[in-house]
């Protein structure tokens, strides 16, 4: 496909900058194949400086920044709209955009729709990561040419319609196929993220839904239907006359949730339900019966490509657990120290304080904002467990830390923060959980909760807790 000329001098809205990186190469794609792009954020410019310096070089790149206006998503002012995710569903200015027809897309749909390349879409409430890298690493293992992108951190998904096959034909325009460079994309699919797949009609061939449960209740208006509707557009606009070449592995955790909001579409011929555990003699380097699960989906699609069940297993048998997922750090002290930062739901740290607990030795470091997630379960399993608990600052230890107080025997710590250092701020987080362990414990890193408002982002949260434990812990 000839993206300079589909995008040489539109007029292309860009919502949402960010900062992450995928944004920037999104913008910079843009920029590249010639389109007049503006960026609007609600996010202001010092917020944003990371992101902008990147961009610094391009002068057909416009900003609107600390506000979005309507003027921008009206006839005449622009002529598409790339949204990022997160955009509110009662986006008036999303509403602005279809009421005067101007096309909307996002980064992966887009990729999805103008790729020649097989796609493997992956989503899940849990599990969508670790499955996505499994399935990366099996296919490689076995000689397989793949792409990763979708909700992959850094990687701009338009940037990587530069190394794919392109359809030939699919914006109307005439140009040579590409042919040979890779053979598959993997892609990691959010609920957002999906919504692009939506508006457009269109599924992976390949597609795997892991797990549901409550999350982005704050997102979603506590409207569990509405936040399975986006995750379902994984497999709904799959083909139905191609079932050789379009399948959907499903996690037979969500199975209820499909009889319960689409009750007809498991008859479709198209579903394959995954078995819950591997083999007895197949070993993995991942703690925890969730993490056999999520193997057990990967082994599937392998499988379904044609992959022996000889190179599977080997391929599993090497594979190492990826960063803020039940994550070794460090043993200090005779003290085991886990990452498991992507744990943003209650169901997510249930399943780490079950994979590491064996008797009540954990000290958990946990806190920060709220989206509206049912925390019940969470404080039966930390009695079960937990030995003391750390707390991050945020709305949803505000909500949660009036029932922690009534666990009993159960040492709590809770810090004032100074707003000045946020690094210094999570250090004396971290101490107070050293403070509190001996040998033979653990200390287990699983927030719960998402990570505004004391860091910048998930990921910037992350690198501080293991930068932190990699080169202060010794201080003790």
């Amino acid at each position: 496909m000839d993206f300079k000329k589909f995008f040489q001098n539109k007029k292309v809205t860009v919502m949402g900058l960010g900062l992450l990186g995928r944004g920037v190469g999104d913008i910079a794609f843009l920029a590249e194949n010639g389109a007049q792009v503006l960026v609007t954020d609600l996010k202001d410019e010092n917020l944003l400086k990371e992101s902008l310096k990147k961009l610094k070089k391009y002068k057909n790149i416009k900003y609107v920044l600390g506000k979005h206006r309507l003027e921008d998503f009206q006839k005449g002012k622009t002529d598409l709209i790339f949204k990022a995710a997160g955009v509110p569903l009662d986006s008036i200015y999303i509403k602005e955009a279809r009421k005067n027809k101007i096309p909307i897309y996002m980064s992966a749909a887009f990729f999805a729709k103008f790729s020649e390349l097989p796609i493997i879409g992956i989503t899940g409430t849990r599990g969508k990561s670790t499955v996505t890298h499994l399935i990366t690493h099996i296919l490689k293992s076995a000689g397989k040419r793949v792409l990763e992108g979708g909700n992959i951190r850094g990687v701009s998904n338009l940037q990587l319609l530069n190394l794919g096959a392109r359809h030939p034909s699919a914006l109307g325009c005439r140009a040579p196929k590409l042919i040979g460079k890779y053979d598959f994309a993997v892609f990691e699919l959010d609920s957002w993220q999906l919504q692009g797949f939506g508006s457009l009609k269109i599924s992976p061939q390949i597609a795997v839904f892991t797990t549901f449960f409550q999350d982005h209740m704050n997102y979603y208006k506590n409207d569990m239907k509405k936040y399975f509707t986006d995750k379902a557009n994984i497999f709904k606009f799959q083909k139905k006359d191609q079932k050789k070449n379009n399948l959907f592995v499903l996690g037979k955790q969500v199975v209820p949730f499909f009889k319960k909001y689409f009750p007809n579409k498991l008859n479709q011929g198209l579903t394959l339900i995954a078995k819950e555990k591997l083999p007895r003699d197949w070993q993995i380097n991942l703690l925890g019966a969730h993490n056999q699960y999520n193997a057990s989906l990967a082994v599937e699609v392998a499988r379904s490509l044609g992959i022996n069940d000889i190179e599977i297993k080997k391929a599993l048998e090497s594979f190492e657990p990826i960063p803020g997922r039940l994550e070794f750090l460090r043993e200090f002290n005779g003290i085991k120290i886990f990452n498991d930062n992507n744990s943003t739901t209650p169901e997510a740290t249930i399943a780490a304080l079950e994979a590491l607990g064996k008797e009540k030795n954990i000290i958990l470091i946990m806190g920060g904002a709220d989206k509206n997630l049912d925390m019940k379960k969470l404080f039966s399993v930390i009695k079960k467990y937990v030995k003391a608990i750390v707390l991050i600052p945020g709305t949803g230890t505000d909500k949660i830390e009036p029932s922690l107080v009534k666990i009993k025997n159960l040492p709590m710590s809770r810090f004032d923060l100074d707003m000045g250092d946020q690094k210094k701020n999570f250090r004396k987080i971290i101490q107070s959980a050293l403070d509190l362990a001996k040998n033979g414990d653990i200390i287990l890193f699983s927030p719960t909760f998402a990570s505004f408002g004391m860091f910048k982002n998930e990921f910037d949260r992350g690198d501080q807790f293991v930068e932190i434990i990699k080169k202060y812990a010794i201080i003790k």
